[in-house]
């Protein structure tokens, strides 16, 4: 399996919004109902779930837009509105970027529940890691669900039948959390800690994840003792210069814990976003360069500017500033023959995301949408700061706390702390917040923490997205929506 360049030969897309199955078989294919009959059937089919990892660009670049690290931005206050409504915190349950997450999660789903339907086909070699990642990509994809919308409709036995989608309902976020506990345990112990495949869900990033989920919940003492797993391995450690990590030439390094594989040399358009191999959030935050030498950054959309505030918030010897947040200002001043567009001038700011900025490359197809950045979904600085927070929130061990947060204010070129209980774990949130600046976590970790006050419209309502309008009146009306909207 090549997780750069997927090439998926068997799909069953189903999502709840859909009013039957559709299979996506080369001609002459068997049907869907007699599909898995060997070992490289299962492995297709597998690629056809990692494949929906590339859709998951949308639910990183609205986890930064929707918190206080940054705004908008685009062309005009009017440039995807729907973005620009969540921003501003008055989207509704009719906003399409809500709908795209809530479908292409439960495609991502209904993709690993069509081998889960039929694992029992055959037996071969190496079945039991095979379903193990399965395991994985789903509790991901479920747990991006949970994230956005609270209680979602909660189906693991198999591909979701017709008659099916008019009858279940909402499941607790608790119960859903319970099955993804379960599952990912499961799936450790059939993980290795390598693969042999970039991009190949791993014994650390099912460890990393399910840590996540007890962190999500507040179970501070069960995720101390799965990420310190982690630590423990030595499988990881952080790359010695920080300013190195987002390179396209440094992907999968050794502080990967999981990365989305994207590809540029494979075209798509803005007709199908979930075509695209490549990673479409780059594209849109990248500057609105018009001239001069502006190599080796190409221009982009000028989305997701991060704001003053958060560029404020780094030391001016934290050694992560300048490589996190490409300053205009100060990249012009070097280079005085560089002119660029402010586009939505008010949300201008003069920031922009250097971890995902756009570089000039050999993409195909419509090159804004096809860059190759690899996605960092977990890094090991990310496990060392859930960890931290864990044991210091647990109550269980300040030092080890401190020593975790420690160890990537290092790295940052910062002093070491010395607090301890409720001042330490303030020192650990925003140091979260310094360091995975730009890279989506910082909504959710705000709403987690209960720290939205400095979210510009944030009220209560707003600690969970709305359910899609659409998606309820297509499941019968059965699905209460989230409070306030």
């Amino acid at each position: 399996m090549n997780f750069k360049k997927i090439a998926t030969i068997v799909l069953i897309i189903t999502c709840f919004s859909c009013s039957d199955y559709v299979d996506i078989l080369p001609e002459g294919q068997q049907n869907s109902e007699s599909y898995f009959n060997s070992q490289s059937d299962y492995e297709d089919a597998l690629v056809g779930v990692y494949d929906l990892l590339t859709t998951t660009y949308l639910n990183n670049i609205l986890g930064e837009i929707a918190s206080d690290n940054s705004l908008c931005g685009g062309e005009s206050p009017t440039d995807v509105l729907e973005w620009q409504q969540i921003d501003d915190m008055i989207h509704t349950p009719d906003n399409g970027a809500l709908r795209s997450i809530f479908q292409f999660m439960y495609a991502g789903i209904s993709r690993a529940n069509y081998i889960v339907e039929f694992q029992n086909n055959i037996d071969f070699e190496g079945k039991d890691q095979l379903l193990a990642e399965n395991l994985f990509l789903r509790s991901y994809y479920y747990s991006e669900l949970v994230k956005f919308f609270g209680d979602v409709p909660l189906y693991v036995d198999g591909r979701i039948s017709i008659d099916a989608t008019q009858s279940i309902d909402r499941t607790p976020k608790a119960e859903v959390y319970a099955q993804l506990e379960a599952d990912l345990l499961i799936a450790i112990e059939s993980l290795p800690w390598q693969q042999s495949q970039n991009g190949r869900a791993t014994k650390g990033a099912a460890l990393a994840l399910l840590g996540k989920i007890y962190l999500y919940q507040d179970k501070f003492p069960e995720a101390a003792s799965t990420l310190d797993q982690i630590v423990i391995s030595g499988q990881y450690q952080l790359v010695d210069d920080f300013a190195t990590i987002f390179l396209n030439s440094n992907e999968n390094n050794v502080e990967s814990v999981f990365e989305v594989q994207h590809f540029g040399g494979e075209g798509g358009s803005f007709d199908c976003f979930q075509c695209v191999e490549g990673n479409v959030a780059v594209g849109f935050m990248g500057p609105r360069f018009t001239g001069g030498n502006f190599g080796p950054f190409t221009k982009g959309f000028a989305f997701n500017p991060p704001t003053t505030e958060v560029y404020n918030a780094f030391s001016s010897e934290d050694l992560r500033r300048d490589a996190s947040i490409l300053n205009m200002e100060a990249f012009v001043a070097e280079r005085p023959n560089v002119t660029f567009s402010l586009g939505n001038e008010v949300d201008y700011t003069g920031f922009y995301n250097k971890k995902y900025i756009p570089y000039a490359e050999a993409n195909a197809g419509d090159t804004n949408l096809t860059h190759s950045n690899n996605y960092r979904v977990i890094r090991y600085s990310d496990v060392l700061l859930m960890a931290a927070e864990a044991f210091n929130r647990s109550g269980l061990n300040d030092v080890k706390a401190r020593n975790y947060l420690n160890l990537v204010r290092d790295r940052a070129g910062l002093e070491d702390v010395e607090t301890s209980g409720t001042n330490l774990t303030q020192d650990i949130l925003l140091e979260r917040r310094l360091e995975l600046v730009g890279e989506g976590h910082r909504f959710f970790d705000q709403v987690r923490t209960g720290q939205t006050n400095s979210i510009p419209g944030f009220t209560d309502r707003n600690t969970l997205f709305p359910l899609p309008r659409i998606e309820i009146e297509l499941a019968g009306n059965r699905w209460p929506q989230n409070p306030g909207y």
